[in-house]
Order: C-alpha cells, then sequence, then structure tokens
C-alpha cells in the first residue's frame, strides 16, 4: 500500500525507497517500543515516511538519510502520543501472544520490572535509551536526531541507565 501511495506522488520514489527499506526494521522498532501498540507504531511510521517522501527532495545528503528519517519519526511518536493520551484511559496492555513471545526470550517478569522503571524515566531520556537500544545509533547519531549537543546526550544517556538500574536494585 505504502509503496503505490508513492508512487502516486511520483519524483524520487524508487531512491527513497531504497534508503527506507533499509531502516524499516529500526524505525518499526522504535515506534513500537515508544508507541507500546503495534498499530499506533505502524501508523506513526507510516505517517513519518509519507512527510519524508514529500520532503525528499530538500535532503540534500542521502547519507543522512537514516538520521533525517529518525527524527521525522520521533517527531510523529510525540505527536501522536499526547493525541492518544487524551482519548485512552489507560496505556493498553501486551498482548496475549506478545507476553508469551517475550517470556521464552527472557525471564517476563524482569522484562515487566525493566518496562516499569522506564516508563518512570522522562520522556527525552525514554527518547535516549530507546534510540540507542533499540535503534542502535551512536550518542552522536542521537544528538543529530534531537537537535542536542552530544556530550549532552551521552550524559543523559548515562543518568538514565543509572536510573534505571538504582530502581531495579532496590
Amino acid at each position: 500500500m505504502l509503496r503505490i501511495l508513492l508512487f502516486e506522488k511520483g519524483g524520487h520514489m524508487e531512491e527513497f525507497m531504497q534508503c527506507y527499506e533499509k531502516i524499516y526494521p529500526q524505525l518499526y522498532r522504535t515506534a513500537w517500543f515508544y508507541m507500546q501498540n503495534q498499530q499506533e507504531a505502524e501508523d506513526a511510521v507510516q505517517d513519518a515516511v509519507l512527510s519524508a517522501y514529500e520532503k525528499f527532495y530538500q535532503l540534500r545528503d542521502k547519507e543522512k538519510f537514516s538520521a533525517w528519517m529518525m527524527q521525522i519519526l520521533v517527531n510523529r511518536c510525540r505527536k501522536r502520543r499526547k493525541v492518544w493520551f487524551r482519548r485512552e484511559e489507560d496505556i493498553q496492555e501486551l498482548s496475549p501472544s506478545q507476553e508469551r513471545e517475550l517470556s521464552e526470550e527472557m525471564d517476563f517478569a524482569m522484562a515487566s520490572a525493566v518496562k516499569q522503571v522506564f516508563w518512570e524515566l522522562k520522556e527525552e531520556e525514554r527518547m535516549i535509551v530507546a534510540l540507542s537500544v533499540f535503534g542502535g545509533y551512536t550518542s552522536q547519531e542521537i544528538a543529530g536526531i534531537l537537535n542536542k549537543n552530544h556530550s549532552t546526550i551521552r550524559s543523559k544517556y548515562r543518568r538514565a541507565l543509572q536510573k534505571m538500574k538504582e530502581r531495579l536494585e532496590v
């Protein structure tokens, strides 16, 4: 469906699709972790992709596509979460099938504790940790995505991990 929508817009579709297909798994993992809902994550990725495609011609350095695309996704996720929390009473829990998959990979109790501690972090700390752990981005790349100083990102990342560690040890 996405390919059809992009084709209808014309332009740089093939070049865009090549760049996009390389990073889709990272985009989806980051969106899912941030949104904690499969449909919302898919919608956020689709919104980000459509927005990026419309402005793809403005990207001068195609080597920076990944960071540029991630920055667009982060902004879309933030916007969607604001809307989502206005209309939802509770954060949606993991589905039973997702819980089974997670428990097969690791001890579910620990995963739940880590998830709870993660969500206790400030929004910016959560985004930095998610981009690093799930997106595989370096602190330098995260600094570019979030428009922050590289050393600030490193410090916030270390502090966020330290907070999580301290809360998990209690």
